[in-house]
């Protein structure tokens, strides 16, 4: 993998501006309509967009990335390669729990519209955004404005995006906020073994409760939902959290429990499937 990191370093900075062409739409349908959307980049896209990188950097890109700024097939072809080969080496490994996270959050945002309209799911956001009508303000590594005239906000938890969300350098493409997801805070004590965790689930009652859980649902309406006090449907929840089976999000004074591809596997009674389909 450290091939693959050296190569895609100049063309995706840790900070300031990277290419739009990188994070095409068709990522939301996988990793391979991604790759073929970027192999299909116009070359007047390229040449724009490495020309604003070179700009940005401040300093000459690497032969290879140059080659690509003027259009070179093979090059295009060499990008999609590398991106395949880091995918598969830094992110596939850990798709589950990436997963997990992003429904979580997709459980909390879909919970907060049903509630409350399209009002409570902006003020639902992480706090480094604020809703404040009709702005939608958000803490950004710089200063602009990105106006809709009309067209929608495609709101796009992140597991990899940090501190503050991001959007398009190009305003004219699809309005969208990628923003960080909520990560657990470090536990304090050893995890308890997973061996030990899948021992504790046998039992009627973490049963029910893994079925209780639908597409969400807080601590308390577990408790009514299953028929046992909320200390016990929360002492359940974290042993079913610790063996991976589910995830929680916090909301407010409320916790948000979802399934995790992996307890949801096991509901269906089949195995999980990390493969390229199950991907």
């Amino acid at each position: 993998m450290n091939g693959e990191t050296r190569l895609l370093a100049p063309l995706v900075p840790s900070r300031g501006y990277f290419p739009d062409f990188l994070t095409p739409a068709e990522g939301l349908l996988g990793m391979g309509e991604a790759l073929a959307a970027v192999r299909e980049t116009p070359a007047e896209r390229l040449h724009a967009e490495l020309g604003r990188l070179a700009l940005a950097e401040g300093r000459p890109l690497p032969g290879w990335i140059r080659a690509l700024a003027d259009g070179e097939t093979r090059s295009l072809g060499r990008l999609a390669g590398i991106l395949q080969s880091y995918h598969d080496a830094a992110v596939a490994p850990y798709w589950h729990r990436v997963r997990s996270r992003i429904e979580a959050d997709r459980a909390a945002r879909g919970r907060a519209l049903l509630d409350g309209g399209t009002d409570r799911l902006l003020a639902s956001l992480p706090p480094m955004m604020r809703w404040r009508p009709p702005v939608l303000e958000a803490d950004y590594p710089v200063d602009r404005d990105l106006h809709l005239g009309g067209r929608g906000l495609l709101l796009l938890p992140s597991y990899f995006c940090r501190r503050t969300p991001v959007t398009f350098h190009n305003p004219d493409l699809t309005p969208v906020l990628v923003y960080p997801v909520e990560h657990p805070v470090p536990r304090l004590t050893p995890p308890v073994p997973a061996d030990r965790s899948l021992g504790r689930l046998v039992g009627q009652t973490r049963s029910a409760i893994l079925h209780g859980i639908g597409v969400g649902c807080t601590t308390s309406e577990l408790a009514r939902r299953v028929d046992v006090s909320p200390a016990s449907a929360s002492q359940h929840a974290t042993v079913l959290r610790d063996a991976g089976l589910l995830s929680t999000l916090r909301q407010g004074n409320a916790v948000l429990h979802t399934l995790t591809p992996l307890g949801a596997a096991l509901l269906r009674g089949g195995a999980q499937s990390d493969g390229p389909s199950g991907r």
